[in-house]
């Protein structure tokens, strides 16, 4: 067996999914650099695989956040296959180590985190068509389940209106309602009063640049009033 052969026994092992056609993994770690033509490279699996991905993330945080709405959800999903943590992913399984790469292009342990994230994306779409979804979605899960957890904390911890709906609907049965008191300024740079009504209570008001940044910041003072948040708390780890 090629030293390159046994990278990509070895890669199996640590990716826990053994090919039925081994030309596909060969094709997942073949760059455009080294093949004949860039049909013959990974660039046409790492479409498909980019495609599998956010499919089995977008299902994930769907899953994960039944109260979130579209744009929260959106924000989750751009974070988890972001191009940044695609890379540490695939580092983190050394899925470039039998990477084949054209003359001049280096050591795959120094290449760019672009090229890094290209090669799980290819590699997820490898083995969408040599197993279908199922395997695809357990590597994905296995390997991204930390970073949707942590990008789902960290978008909720911020989302104050998203925090209230939550809290209003467990413990008020109620869902909040947001209200423009009065508005200032040039219809160019105008400020927004919006206060926030929770089973018929309205709580204080607040000021923003935009009425999505005043409903924001009058959530947060619903929730401090509601005692769900304490001052200067953020983590979602205070609700409740």
């Amino acid at each position: 067996m090629s030293n390159n052969g046994k990278r990509l026994e070895e890669l199996q092992q640590r990716s826990g999914y053994t090919f039925t056609n081994p030309a596909l993994l060969s094709e997942a770690m073949t760059h455009a650099s080294y093949a004949n033509s860039r049909q013959e490279s990974n660039e046409r699996l790492e479409f498909l695989g980019d495609s599998v991905l956010g499919l089995v993330v977008c299902h994930a945080v769907y899953q994960r956040l039944p109260n979130a709405l579209e744009g929260e959800l959106t924000k989750i999903k751009s974070a988890v296959v972001s191009r940044r943590i695609c890379a540490r992913v695939a580092n983190k399984l050394r899925l470039t180590e039998p990477l084949i790469l054209g003359q001049g292009m280096g050591d795959p342990d120094g290449l760019p985190r672009s090229l890094a994230a290209g090669v799980f994306e290819a590699f997820v779409g490898a083995m969408y068509i040599d197993g279908g979804l199922g395997p695809a979605r357990r590597f994905i899960l296995a390997n991204m389940s930390a970073e949707i957890e942590l990008a789902a904390r960290s978008e909720h911890q911020f989302n104050f209106k998203s925090q209230l709906q939550q809290y209003s609907q467990r413990f008020l049965n109620a869902a909040p309602l947001y209200e423009v008191l009065d508005e200032k300024g040039p219809d160019h740079s105008k400020c927004f009063e919006v206060a926030v009504v929770v089973d018929r209570k309205q709580y204080g008001s607040a000021w923003g640049p935009s009425k999505k940044e005043a409903e924001q910041k009058a959530a947060r003072a619903a929730l401090l009033a509601l005692g769900a948040i304490k001052p200067g708390a953020l983590n979602e780890a205070d609700i409740y």
